[in-house]
């Protein structure tokens, strides 16, 4: 397991300071729209084009890198997306900072999928669910402390600037290795009307899921400054909700592999639900907003490996992972519409709006899954599938879990 630990640590240190570097512009970008006046609605806007732009990388990156190959293709995609962060301080409008954020995006999946598949060729089959925890552990990790660069002191423009300069170093890691690049795989395609065919509430779900967090992603800095937040107090909610997300990953994945999936599913889709009630009631800082949006984080980001796990238990161990691109695509669609009907929402009833949206849309997939219970008999604990700790961000992440693994 060390050794595996030990090869990958170049690719574990580059996603760690690409998203502590790139993780906080989300945050910042939506921050610096809000304080300018921006209506909810356009920079809604603005961060759907993200998921956009993830959307379309994750579908077109491949072919590229099979062309060139992944260090260049890794190093085209950082140095693009120093360019953009750059970028921003440039000129401050709405229609500009969207083609920025849907680059961002198409950057974002190239350097996923380059690193993803890269760990896939490096795991040992032993070790390949615990080296995907330590990348989604850096991933997030980085994320979290990334959001702090929102208290930078100094000109306007000093967060972009700091954020640039790790986003550009995070290139050194993997210019520098000797790691044999790998071959990425061309997947055969399996359409999302089989998925539903094969599993309804995985397929429902991802795409549910992909509205909530697209909708706090891109509208979780509006919400918390409209509560009077000031921007360090921002940037501390903002890290704890993805904090939150590492936190009851497993726990809520021993519980799912040892009982009925879609119970432990319905929990904690109710539990979402009473959350983001309660988030939605809280009208300014302190103490009760950080407990609950740890909360929030800790059970909506378990949504998602809960609902492709699901999926899984449902599917043939070659479908999984040609099955795991219909599931990234569902997720991002609702992604990309997130942010714009979260925005909407909060034009309508206030900051509050954001998590009303975000827990209605908990609420009628809880239905769903309710309903789904009645409608078919549960998977025998024995033959679910593992719940994978940390969810998966691209499909070529799926490949690290494509050999059995024992329960514990």
């Amino acid at each position: 397991m060390l050794s595996s630990f030990i090869t990958t640590r170049g690719l574990l240190l580059a996603i760690f300071m690409l998203m502590a570097g790139n993780g906080v512009i989300s945050t910042l970008v939506s921050f610096r729209l809000e304080s300018a006046g921006t209506r909810a609605g356009l920079i809604g806007l603005v961060a759907t084009s993200y998921f956009i732009g993830l959307t379309v990388g994750a579908l077109r990156v491949s072919p590229i890198i099979r062309r060139v190959g992944h260090i260049r293709t890794f190093a085209a995609a950082v140095s693009l997306l120093s360019a953009t962060t750059l970028a921003y301080t440039v000129f401050q409008g709405t229609g500009f900072w969207a083609l920025l954020r849907f680059i961002d995006g198409l950057s974002v999946a190239a350097v996923f999928i380059c690193l993803e598949s890269w760990l896939n060729e490096q795991a040992e089959s032993g070790t390949r669910g615990s080296v995907l925890a330590a990348y989604m552990i850096c991933l997030y990790a980085g994320q979290s402390l990334g959001q702090f660069l929102l208290n930078l002191g100094g000109p306007a423009a000093a967060p972009f600037i700091a954020s640039s300069l790790l986003i550009s170093l995070s290139i050194l890691p993997i210019a520098l290795t000797r790691m044999k690049e790998p071959v990425v795989a061309q997947q055969a395609p399996f359409s999302v009307h089989r998925l539903y065919t094969a599993s309804p509430l995985g397929v429902v779900g991802c795409g549910m899921i992909g509205l909530m967090l697209g909708a706090f992603y891109g509208m979780g800095a509006v919400y918390a400054r409209r509560l009077g937040l000031e921007m360090s107090e921002i940037a501390l909610f903002m890290s704890v909700v993805i904090a939150g997300g590492v936190a009851l990953q497993w726990p809520v994945g021993w519980l799912s592999d040892r009982f009925d999936r879609r119970a432990v599913i319905v929990a904690v889709l109710l539990g979402t639900t009473a959350v983001c009630g309660g988030l939605a009631w809280v009208t300014g800082s302190g103490p009760v907003l950080l407990i609950l949006g740890l909360l929030f984080g800790g059970l909506s980001f378990a949504l998602y490996p809960l609902c492709v796990a699901h999926t899984n238990d449902h599917l043939s161990a070659e479908q999984r992972v040609s099955a795991s691109g219909g599931l990234v695509l569902t997720y991002s669609i609702g992604a990309a519409a997130g942010p714009t009907a979260g925005a909407g929402v909060m034009m309508a009833a206030g900051a509050g709006g954001l998590f009303l949206f975000i827990g209605a849309c908990a609420l009628l997939t809880l239905i769903f899954a309710l309903w789904r219970q009645i409608r078919r008999e549960p998977v025998p604990s024995e033959l679910q599938q593992p719940y994978q700790i940390l969810p998966r961000t691209t499909p070529a992440a799926a490949e690290l879990d494509r050999l059995p693994r024992s329960k514990n």
